[in-house]
């Protein structure tokens, strides 16, 4: 067996790699798009083998700070939700937090985005936020069903006009794909479905008016009941 000091030595070098290129593009103020210099022109810079470089550069992407792609430069990354997706799918499924965390962390979050989306939300963003609820409305499998919901929930979160709630209500994406099902599993009866249904779309029907107040209390009556439905099933 190898000895790990050389691999500790490494990781050493790889973060301080990494680091150097995060420094790199804060210092001269660069934007989502704008290229980087080569992984040699790093190494020689910071005094790092290439191999080094490289594996910095592959940590970097895979967190999104870099965007590396085949053919050319590496570019300035955009913020992307799927980060913070995995890491707290890894919390969940490690036993770290709980989903009713999860749950009860989204339900504070999604009420202001509500309330900000009835303010700033532009006229297609209105559009797409009622046209997201009349498809759950007319939803006959799980799949469409799951779909309908997660883009009804993103499409509110983007018209926040804060990049961050969206990125975050993003993260919830992977669990959404689980929770959605599980959640209407529990309304057996029509009416229950109607009532989800209805919750939605007065949910769109505030926000489309530009009623914050209304789309705020919409949006906790929806996650009152959804999270009800939901753990109340746990609990069998």
């Amino acid at each position: 067996m190898s000895d790990p000091a050389p691999r500790a030595g490494k990781g050493g070098l790889v973060a301080s790699a990494a680091a150097a290129v995060r420094a790199y593009i804060g210092e001269n103020g660069l934007k989502v798009g704008d290229n980087l210099p080569s992984e040699g022109s790093f190494a020689a810079e910071v005094g790092v083998s290439r191999p080094v470089m490289r594996e910095a550069f592959h940590t970097l992407s895979a967190l999104k700070v870099i965007d590396v792609g085949n053919g050319r430069r590496a570019r300035v990354g955009a913020i992307d939700g799927s980060v913070m997706a995995s890491s707290i799918s890894h919390a969940v499924s490690t036993s770290q937090v709980s989903l009713a965390d999860v749950w009860e962390v989204r339900r504070t979050l999604e009420l202001q985005t509500a309330e900000l989306a009835a303010t700033r939300r532009s006229e297609e963003q209105a559009d797409a936020i009622l046209k997201a609820a009349h498809a759950l409305s007319i939803s006959r499998d799980e799949h469409s069903r799951t779909r309908s919901d997660t883009e009804f929930h993103q499409t509110i979160a983007l018209a926040s006009g804060n990049q961050l709630f969206y990125q975050i209500v993003r993260s919830f994406e992977q669990m959404m794909a689980i929770a959605i099902p599980k959640a209407w599993l529990g309304r057996k009866t029509e009416a229950e479905q109607s009532e989800t249904l209805e919750l939605h779309q007065a949910v769109a029907r505030a926000i489309a008016n530009k009623e914050p107040v209304s789309a705020r209390e919409a949006m906790d009556a929806h996650f009152a009941r959804s999270i009800g439905n939901l753990f109340k099933q746990d609990a069998v």
